[in-house]
């Protein structure tokens, strides 16, 4: 029994490694672009350079639901075709929404319409992007999802630290990060390309494809949203709560946030398919969970032991953050683990939970809007938020996981 279970464990392991490849060189890539960033624009003009990245990764929402609807239809059998037509539809709406939304975002944050306009702009060429990661994810193509996810990451922050480099602000910089994004996206359709085998239900081909539609893409956005929200509205607040050279420092803390929260980013990726199979379902939620928080302790420990290097890397100017930054990547690891229940919410298509981290939400810039003046007080909130939203979340999701699971364990003995 233990060498079937080795077995069965080894090609999971292997698309985990394959998959944390692509993710880590994207992931690196761009916490070098902020780093970098920082030093260059230095504390007076990194702070919209940052908040307008959080924006982008809100507006990214929509890609990140399509590549999870891509993913879970392949698996249930839905046609490439089909979905690759949802993928230019909610390429369209977001350009639509994004046209919207410059003049708004603009005002609301203080910042140059240039930049706004760059940064949001790249968002319908990350939904083209993502969805191609969902169909290769969905068919189980972990090596060329690696690939891409990797390339993808390169071509974003390449352009944008030479611009940077050159002597170029902000604007500029992100205006090249789109550019390299729609590259990307183009790469990734050539990587796909069109698979001659689909993993099918049983159902009829025209049936599923007609079936697919964007309302469960809206459904699942809405889940991505308000996780998206809860760890990205910080960087927004933080610009009408501190000073620019306060906003900097934080904006700058949150990167290793960001590092605790995409690190694991593979391990729902890979087990993702098979969250969205009845059969596999509670197994998966209970092991990506599980990986997730010792991933995430080991996150924070890290970034304890490697505090003083901060300053160093970024420049003297935001050492006073350098004892916070263990308590930034425990509110990166604690979303790491709301983002893989999360997953298994979008997987088996029960997206109401979402109410719960928009409660979250709520509540977060509720008390940074009325309380958080500092540094410590500002990650403080948001950690201590985060941590009660995931534990709820985290019980809710293995209860459903573990009660679904009883049922069908139980509907062969009725029936027979």
């Amino acid at each position: 029994m233990a060498d079937v279970s080795a077995v069965r464990r080894f090609p999971v392991v292997a698309d985990l490694t394959l998959v944390t490849a692509g993710a880590m060189t994207a992931n690196v890539a761009g916490y070098l672009l902020q780093l970098l960033a920082g030093r260059w624009l230095g504390v007076s003009g990194y702070s919209e350079f940052a908040s307008l990245l959080a924006v982008q990764l809100l507006c990214a929402v929509p890609a990140l639901a399509l590549q999870n609807v891509v993913a879970r239809e392949l698996v249930r059998g839905a046609g490439v075709a089909a979905l690759r037509g949802l993928q230019w539809r909610c390429a369209v709406i977001v350009a639509l929404v994004v046209a919207v939304l410059v003049p708004v975002v603009t005002s609301a944050l203080n910042v140059g319409v240039a930049a706004c306009a760059a940064a949001l702009g790249a968002a319908p060429a990350l939904v083209l992007l993502s969805g191609e990661q969902g169909v290769l994810q969905g068919g189980r193509r972990f090596r060329a999802l690696g690939v891409v996810l990797g390339a993808a990451g390169m071509l974003r922050v390449a352009p944008a630290l030479v611009v940077l480099a050159v002597g170029g602000g902000a604007a500029l910089a992100l205006c090249a990060a789109a550019l390299g994004i729609a590259v990307a996206a183009v790469f990734a359709r050539y990587v796909a390309g069109t698979p001659s085998a689909r993993t099918r239900t049983g159902t009829d081909e025209d049936e599923v494809d007609h079936a697919i539609g964007v309302l469960p893409v809206l459904r699942a956005a809405q889940v991505q949203a308000a996780l998206m929200a809860l760890s990205s509205t910080d960087l927004i607040v933080v610009r009408m709560v501190l000073d620019d050279a306060d906003a900097s420092r934080y904006a700058l803390g949150t990167i290793a946030a960001k590092i605790a929260f995409w690190l694991p980013q593979a391990v729902g990726v890979v087990l993702y398919p098979r969250m969205a199979q009845p059969t596999h379902s509670a197994r998966a939620i209970r092991s990506a969970l599980a990986v997730l928080s010792g991933i995430g302790i080991v996150a924070v420990v890290c970034a304890a032991l490697a505090a003083p290097l901060a300053p160093l890397l970024a420049g003297q100017d935001y050492a006073p953050i350098q004892g916070l930054l263990w308590l930034f990547a425990l509110h990166g690891a604690i979303l790491a683990v709301l983002q893989g229940a999360m997953l298994s919410a979008i997987a088996v298509d029960r997206t109401a939970l979402a109410a719960l981290t928009w409660l979250g939400l709520a509540v977060e810039v509720t008390l940074m809007v009325s309380f958080a003046r500092s540094i410590p007080t500002l990650i403080t909130t948001v950690a201590s938020v985060a941590a009660v939203t995931t534990t709820v979340v985290a019980i809710i999701v293995l209860r459903t996981a573990d009660r679904d699971s009883s049922v069908r364990t139980l509907e062969p003995e009725r029936l027979a």
